[in-house]
């Protein structure tokens, strides 16, 4: 084998020496790889094989344009006009207006809930108000003519304004047996029916208003300054297949420290009412641009063992063509494109199909069918 004529200096016996014998005959494998196929490219400049055909290729012409990077994040629709509407007395639901998925406008009659408690007592209340009347109007009287005593008439005065009080109070819950829709939108859910009992503060019905909507997605805190306020972004629903750009209408100004992101808000226009709460939203934004750049497929860019990456380019040698290998460094990537930051030069063609079993050197011939090029 390669390692065949080794010194014969004693193999170690230990995990850890064997270890460290395996990197370093590794590390010599790749430099006689390297060698070896530098020899064969000398070789071949100096002794070219006369009868090998031409490869037919296809070819990329290498032409400055514009590449630029985009970040897509997952979004939801939320809205804040979702809204629980509930009695503030509660009671026996004595009446319902409307059923789920009804529309209504603000301030329309939703339920009634039925007091005839409340009215019992109101009119307890007016039977004691007019006997404390009479009698505090009688003290009062006395008391103008320094008749009877002062506790007299101010326990009548004070039984009279207590029961004005209550009265007041009890009439001011009567009012509240109307239940009123506070927001105009779509009855979202019927909590309770006719005739059942509702405690004070339970749900009724749940109102949601999604005329405007917005779409929240959480940002990597490292986008901090890629992304403001007013910037426009495009905002995708892949169930509605519906595509718009928008503007960010909020940017969070605290970080998330289990997942290390901060929230964007973007505002929606609903009409139809097509974008429900918690629909599934992409939230697509450019992140990087390059003017004037090399770009080439990912895929024609191959790697050699030692880990350098090259690609194959068609040169023009005593008028015929080959394949010359020249290495490149790599740039940004996206979407299938990477950026050759240096190794190419305009006008350059860059093979592409036919360079994956191809040797430097090696006669090609430009395949009939359409050329790719790349432009601006």
């Amino acid at each position: 084998g390669i390692y065949a004529c080794q010194s014969e200096k004693e193999e170690p016996k230990d995990v850890e020496g064997k270890r460290a014998l395996l990197k370093e005959k590794k590390q010599a494998l790749v430099a006689l790889k390297d060698e070896i196929k530098v020899l064969e490219e000398e070789i071949f400049v100096m002794d070219p094989p006369k009868d090998k055909p031409a490869v037919l290729v296809n070819a990329l012409e290498i032409l400055p344009k514009t590449f630029r990077r985009f970040v897509s994040l997952q979004g939801r629709v939320t809205t804040d006009d979702l809204v629980n509407v509930s009695s503030e007395t509660g009671g026996r639901i004595m009446k319902t207006y409307v059923k789920e998925g009804s529309s209504v406008k603000r301030g329309q009659l939703l339920a009634k809930i039925d007091l005839e408690t409340l009215q019992k007592q109101i009119d307890e209340l007016e039977t004691s108000l007019s006997l404390a009347t009479t009698v505090y109007e009688r003290q009062k009287r006395l008391w103008d003519q320094e008749i009877g005593s002062e506790i007299q008439f101010l326990q009548a005065k004070n039984n009279k304004e207590s029961l004005e009080k209550s009265l007041e109070t009890v009439k001011s819950q009567l009012s509240k047996q109307n239940i009123y829709a506070p927001i105009s939108g779509i009855i979202d859910r019927e909590f309770m029916k006719q005739g059942e009992m509702s405690a004070p503060g339970t749900p009724i019905y749940q109102i949601l208003n999604t005329s405007k909507v917005k779409v929240e997605a959480d940002v990597p805190e490292s986008y901090l300054g890629t992304l403001n306020k007013g910037d426009v972004v495009t905002v995708t629903f892949p169930a509605l297949m519906d595509t718009s750009t928008h503007r960010i209408n909020a940017v969070g100004r605290t970080i998330d420290p289990a997942n290390r992101t901060y929230e964007i808000e973007i505002n929606i226009s609903n009409p139809q009412n097509k974008f429900k709460p918690n629909l599934l939203a992409e939230v697509i934004f450019q992140d990087f641009e390059m003017n004037d750049a090399f770009v080439v497929p990912v895929d024609f860019v191959l790697e050699e063992v030692s880990g350098k990456k090259y690609v194959f380019i068609i040169e023009q040698v005593d008028g015929k063509s080959i394949a010359k290998k020249t290495y490149v460094t790599l740039g940004e990537s996206y979407d299938g494109d990477i950026v050759i930051t240096e190794g190419l030069k305009e006008g350059d063609m860059i093979i592409t199909e036919g360079s994956r079993n191809m040797t430097p050197n090696d006669p090609v011939k430009l395949s009939n069918s359409n050329m790719d090029i790349t432009n601006g």
